[in-house]
C-alpha cells in the first residue's frame, strides 16, 4: 500500500459519533469479563509455582536445576505459544483460538496433577505454558479490537488486572493451604488443582462470545461483523465505525504482509516490530516475574523465616492488584509514553534501593526483612501501576490489522523467553551475587530501557485502531503526536 492510499483512506473518514449510554455497555462488560478469565489462568498458572515449588521438589526429589527446569518450562513454552498463537488466531479468528487456549489449559493442570514423575509435571507444564503464552498474545488482541478506541485502554487492560488478580489467587491459596495442610503429603498438587475451574468457565463463556468485528471485516465478512458491532456498540456508531473498518482493510486487501519476508522490506512495519519486540523485553528485564516466580525464596534470604515468607509473599500480591485498579483508572487519561517513562523510573529507584539496602542491612539485622519486604513491594506496585498494564495494551494496538497477529505473537515471543532465562537462572544469579549484585544489575538494565522507551517508543493514546494501521504504515507515527493526530481528524 502505497503513502497515497493511505491519505486517500484518510481523507473519506468522518469523525465518530460519540459513544452514549445504552445497553451494549453491559453486554461489552460481559464479553470482556469472559475473554478476560484467560488472563486469570495465566496468573494463576505463573505464580502458583511461587509457593508449590518446595513441597512439589521434597515429594518428586528436584534438584535446584530441576526445580528451574520447571519453572522455566513453562515460560519457554509459553514464548513458542505467543509466536504460534497469533499466527493461529490470524487464521482461525480470536474466539476459537481462546476456546482452544481454554481446552490445553485445563488438560495441562489435569497432567500436572496428576503427574507421577518429574518429566510428566514437565510435560503438564508445557501444556500450560502454550496455552498460557496463547492468552497473553491473543486475549489483549481480542479486547482491543472489541473496544471503542475512547476506553480501549482500561478495557484491553482488564487482562493484565485479571493476570495479577490469578497471581495473589495463587499466593493467596499458597498461603492458606500450605499453612492448614503443609505437612499433608501431596499438598502442591491441590494448589495446582484450583485453576481448573476458571479453565472450564473460560471454555463455555467463549463459546457465547462473539467474534472480533474486524478480524471479520478483514476476511471480508461484513453482514457479522455488523450485527456484532451493533450488539457492542451504539447503532449509528456501529455503521461508521464498520465503514472506517472497511476503508482501511479494502485499501490493504491487495498487499498482505504478513511474514518475515514482507515486514523485512517494509521499513515502517520492520520498526514497529522491533519496537514491540523492545518494549516486551525491557518489561521483563526489570525482573517483575522473577519476583512473581521466586518471591518467597528472595523474601527467604532477606531474613524471612520459610512459613513467613510464605505469608508475606501475599503483600507483592495485593499490592499488584491495587496497581492494576490504578493503572485502569488513569490509562487513558495519561499518554503511553509518560507512563513507561515514570514506571521505568520508579522501578529502576525501587530496584537501587534494594541493593542498596541488602547491601548496608548485614544478614540478622531484625530489620533487614522488613525494609526489602517494604521495597519489593513499592517495586511490585510501581510495575503494575505504570508498565504492566501499559505495555500490555500498548502491544495489542501499535500493529496494523494484518500483521497483529504476527506482530504481537512475536513480539510477546521474546518478552516469554527473556522471562524464561530468567526464571532459569535468577536462583543461580542470587546464589553467585546475593540479593545486592542482582537488583543492582536490574537497576542497570532499567536505566537503558529507561532510554529506549523515551528516544523510541510512539504514542498510541487517543488514536482508533485503523489510525494507528495508518500512521504505521505510512511512518507518520514516529512524528505526529497523538493530538496532532485528532486534531487533523477533525479538520
Amino acid at each position: 500500500m502505497t503513502s497515497s492510499d493511505i491519505q486517500t483512506g484518510a481523507s473519506t473518514k468522518r469523525t465518530l459519533p460519540p459513544l452514549t449510554p445504552g445497553p451494549y455497555k453491559k453486554r461489552l462488560g460481559v464479553v470482556a469479563l469472559i475473554a478476560t478469565f484467560g488472563g486469570l489462568l495465566f496468573g494463576y498458572d505463573t505464580g502458583v509455582i511461587n509457593g508449590a515449588l518446595r513441597p512439589m521438589s521434597e515429594e518428586l526429589g528436584l534438584t535446584a536445576f530441576t526445580e528451574g527446569v520447571v519453572t522455566s518450562s513453562l515460560v519457554f513454552a509459553a514464548a513458542i505459544g505467543a509466536l504460534v498463537g497469533g499466527r493461529i488466531a490470524d487464521s482461525w479468528g480470536r474466539r476459537k483460538t481462546i476456546i482452544l487456549l481454554a481446552a490445553l489449559f485445563f488438560i495441562g493442570a489435569v497432567v500436572c496433577v496428576v503427574t507421577p514423575s518429574f518429566e510428566v509435571l514437565v510435560l503438564g507444564r508445557v501444556l500450560l505454558g502454550l496455552a498460557v503464552g496463547g492468552a497473553s498474545g491473543v486475549v489483549p488482541v481480542y479486547l482491543a479490537e472489541m473496544a471503542p478506541y475512547e476506553i480501549r485502554g482500561s478495557l484491553a487492560g482488564r487482562n493484565e488486572l485479571m493476570i495479577v488478580v490469578g497471581q495473589l489467587a495463587a499466593f493467596v491459596v499458597n498461603a492458606i493451604i500450605g499453612t492448614i495442610w503443609g505437612d499433608v503429603a501431596g499438598v502442591w498438587r491441590i494448589m495446582l488443582a484450583i485453576c481448573v475451574l476458571p479453565a472450564i468457565a473460560l471454555f463455555f463463556g467463549m463459546l457465547r462470545n462473539p467474534e472480533s468485528p474486524r478480524w471479520l471485516v478483514e476476511k471480508g465478512r461484513n453482514d457479522e461483523a455488523l450485527a456484532i458491532l451493533r450488539t457492542i456498540r451504539p447503532e449509528n456508531r456501529a455503521e461508521a465505525e464498520l465503514a472506517e473498518v472497511q476503508s482501511v482493510s479494502n485499501a490493504e486487501r491487495g498487499q498482505h504482509q504478513l511474514g518475515w519476508r514482507s515486514i523485512l522490506t517494509n521499513k515502517n512495519l520492520l520498526r514497529i516490530l522491533l519496537i514491540g519486540i523492545g518494549v516486551g523485553i525491557a518489561q521483563q528485564l526489570t525482573g517483575i516475574n522473577s519476583i512473581m516466580y521466586f518471591g518467597q525464596t528472595v523474601l527467604i534470604e532477606s531474613g524471612f523465616s520459610q512459613n513467613a515468607a510464605l505469608i508475606a509473599n501475599v503483600a507483592p500480591g495485593v499490592i499488584a492488584v491495587v496497581g492494576g485498579l490504578l493503572a485502569l483508572a488513569m490509562i487513558d487519561r495519561i499518554s503511553r509514553r509518560k507512563t513507561f517513562i515514570i514506571g521505568f523510573a520508579l522501578t529502576t529507584t525501587c530496584h537501587l534501593l534494594i541493593g542498596f539496602s541488602s547491601l548496608v542491612l548485614p544478614v540478622g539485622n531484625p530489620i533487614r526483612p522488613y525494609i526489602i519486604l517494604f521495597l519489593v513491594v513499592a517495586f511490585v506496585g510501581s510495575m503494575q501501576t505504570f508498565l504492566n498494564i501499559a505495555v500490555w495494551v500498548y502491544l495489542s494496538e501499535i500493529f496494523p490489522l494484518h500483521m497483529r497477529g504476527f506482530g504481537i505473537g512475536v513480539s510477546i515471543f521474546a518478552l516469554w523467553v527473556t522471562n524464561g532465562f530468567l526464571s532459569l537462572y535468577f536462583l543461580t544469579l542470587v546464589e553467585a551475587a546475593g540479593i545486592t549484585g542482582t537488583f543492582f544489575l536490574f537497576a542497570g538494565v532499567g536505566a537503558i530501557a529507561l532510554v529506549f522507551v523515551i528516544t523510541q517508543a510512539p504514542e498510541t493514546r487517543g488514536r482508533t485502531l485503523e489510525e494507528l494501521e495508518e500512521n504505521v504504515t505510512t511512518g507518520a507515527i514516529y512524528t505526529v503526536s497523538a493530538r496532532q493526530a485528532r486534531a487533523r481528524k477533525r479538520r
